[in-house]
């Protein structure tokens, strides 16, 4: 397919499922609008992820392909891979020729293979987000057919790779936490000049990290540290009387809409690694403690492993993250300031800020923009 100069850019971008899909898609749709205000966005997904809620949250347009994982083992799902494959690729096909695509952009997820298959019978260009230091088996399907492939870190291992961080959101991409740290503090209703820990499990939250905070609720506060712990919708922490925990200086909400009041406010935090945590918090340059989820194959503890190596933050295992290593590492690593100092430093080093201008710039090279 060739574009057609007097029509303005039309871009399909597909991905989906998690919001570590959903989130840098939106951050590149949001970037080639900056750049090319005229160009048509539609984005791709499956009926059953986020991107149902968060893609016309954002006022882009969302079309759908049948949402196709790929067995590792012989089962039923394997036999009926074919069939299913071939339907999702005239889905997509027809997709991409009603949209008039000049380039397709994918970010992973199982949408993306069909659509990048698709757009290669089509001669409609691709260009590639992967987002994790382990490259899905969509992008290294998709890496064979374009040269235009960005990584959020530089450890990842997938064809014609070039680095360029994480896309992620203009508040947070932009933030000077020094500046808005009062603000932000006010906003989440914390006192702005006591030290300030902030958790948080992400949007699903994390038992082992709720757990090991309400056993460390009066070491935390008799140290005088503010606690705010972000839950997870639906993951309260309860007390002994059913109600949710309350302790001095502690809160907790199971919700925060706008992770850039948290970066602000945090003068520690102690999270999960996903990809876009880890990015986001060396971009800002905020210390952290990172508890990688212990499912799946290790790669949230090699997302965090560059920050952990260069001196910006910690790393526990989620099996020894408990009331006593808090005591032992987290509220002294709180109490010192040229420490917390010195981290965020060594963060924002590794931090990188423009990835979906980057992203967005690829992406007319490949339309040939």
């Amino acid at each position: 397919m060739t574009q057609n100069l007097n029509a303005p850019l039309s871009v399909v971008l597909a991905g989906g499922g998690s919001a570590g899909h959903v989130s840098p898609l939106l951050a590149i749709a949001h970037a080639i609008r900056q750049t090319n205000p005229d160009a048509a966005i539609l984005a791709v997904g499956t009926r059953d992820g986020l991107e149902t809620q968060l893609v016309p949250a954002a006022g882009f347009e969302l079309a759908f392909v049948e949402r196709i994982p790929l067995p590792r083992k012989p089962s039923v799902d394997l036999l009926k891979l074919p069939v299913r494959m071939r339907r999702a690729i005239l889905t997509a096909k027809a997709i991409l020729r009603e949209a008039k695509a000049d380039v397709l952009v994918g970010v992973g997820g199982y949408v993306c293979t069909p659509m990048y298959l698709a757009a290669k019978s089509l001669g409609v260009p691709i260009v590639i987000h992967e987002a994790n230091t382990k490259a899905g088996l969509a992008n290294q399907v998709g890496a064979r057919y374009t040269t235009f492939v960005g990584t959020a870190f530089e450890a990842t291992k997938i064809r014609h790779a070039h680095l360029v961080g994480m896309p992620m959101r203009k508040a947070v991409a932009t933030l000077d936490r020094k500046a808005s740290r009062a603000a932000a503090r006010e906003r989440l209703g914390l006192d702005a000049d006591l030290p300030t820990l902030i958790v948080t499990g992400g949007s699903l939250g994390a038992l082992r990290i709720n757990k090991a905070i309400a056993a460390s609720l009066d070491a935390l506060a008799a140290a005088g540290i503010q606690t705010l712990h972000i839950t997870g919708k639906g993951k309260s922490v309860l007390g002994s009387d059913g109600e949710p925990l309350t302790g001095s200086l502690y809160r907790q909400v199971d919700y925060v809409n706008g992770m850039e009041d948290v970066y602000a406010a945090a003068d520690l935090l102690l999270c999960r690694s996903g990809a876009g945590t880890v990015s986001e918090v060396a971009a800002v340059g905020l210390p952290a403690v990172f508890v990688p989820l212990p499912v799946g194959n290790g790669e949230q503890a090699r997302n965090a492993a560059g920050l952990v190596a260069a001196g910006a933050a910690l790393l526990v295992s989620d099996a020894e993250l408990d009331a006593r290593w808090i005591a032992e590492n987290v509220i002294p690593l709180c109490l010192d300031a040229p420490k917390l100092a010195l981290m965020g430093e060594s963060a924002a080093v590794l931090g990188i800020r423009d990835a979906a201008e980057s992203m967005a710039g690829m992406v007319l090279a490949a339309s040939g923009n």
